[in-house]
């Protein structure tokens, strides 16, 4: 929670702030970000960078050489995905991938690492990790699309055409819900009595997203997360009281 939460994600979202301003400037869902406003300068805004990277490797430095090769690799795509000439944000495809490793894999992940050797992380997390981050990551695109034209960055949205992302999100969240009701049919993570509550949630889940993304915001985005949060918590519990996950 320390490494991934604040530390880490805190260097990420300066650097990305930092190399964003010219569809900041544009974007009403920015307005309040420091550097708009001028409460930041970029010189600050590299050093809180700084700070947060630092911070956030020493912080791992206490787990363990695994967790610290793993935070630094989260550090370097942050970076990596916002600065020029890389600049994967603006890479349509590669913005989606970059955020579904480092949300959907890495993080899970560096969990499992805390407790268990990596290499027998199932491989079916990583599918779903996959699935779940990159439908979600895809309608943040959708937002943006008019200041991301503005200021020439080519994010998926802009690329593919918000009709298209909508679609693909929807696809990867059914795909993700579809694996899900596998896993907990055929007891491949967990034990069947938690196989009715996800039958229940997975229309919820579909319908939830099919109706808050066609129009995206950070407030639906977050009713989308809550209630993917019910069956989530439910399937991790049960993993847990198992013994797959602890």
């Amino acid at each position: 929670m320390l490494v991934l939460g604040p530390l880490a994600w805190g260097a990420v979202l300066t650097v990305n702030d930092l190399h964003d301003l010219a569809s900041d400037r544009h974007n009403p869902r920015k307005a309040s970000a420091p550097l708009v406003t001028g409460l930041l300068s970029g010189d600050d805004l590299a050093r809180w960078h700084r700070r947060y990277a630092v911070a956030a490797v020493v912080a791992a430095a206490a787990v363990g050489p695994v967790f610290v090769v793993g935070t630094g690799f989260v550090l370097l795509l942050g970076r990596l995905y916002s600065i020029p000439p890389v600049r994967l944000k603006a890479r349509p495809g590669l913005d989606v991938a970059a955020n579904a490793l480092v949300v959907g894999v890495l993080g899970p992940l560096a969990g499992w690492s805390l407790h268990r050797p990596i290499a027998e992380f199932p491989p079916v997390m990583v599918l779903l990790g996959v699935l779940l981050v990159s439908a979600l990551y895809l309608p943040t695109t959708v937002m943006d699309v008019d200041a991301d034209r503005v200021a020439k960055d080519d994010t998926a949205a802009v690329r593919w055409r918000p009709g298209v992302c909508y679609r693909l999100g929807l696809l990867l969240w059914a795909s993700a819900i579809g694996v899900w009701l596998i896993c907990c049919h055929f007891d491949l993570l967990v034990a069947g009595e938690t196989w009715w509550l996800q039958v229940v949630m997975a229309p919820v889940l579909l319908a939830v997203y099919a109706g808050l993304t066609v129009a995206p915001s950070i407030p639906r985005m977050a009713v989308i997360s809550a209630t993917f949060a019910v069956p989530a918590s439910d399937f991790l519990a049960a993993c847990v009281d198992a013994g797959t996950l602890s």
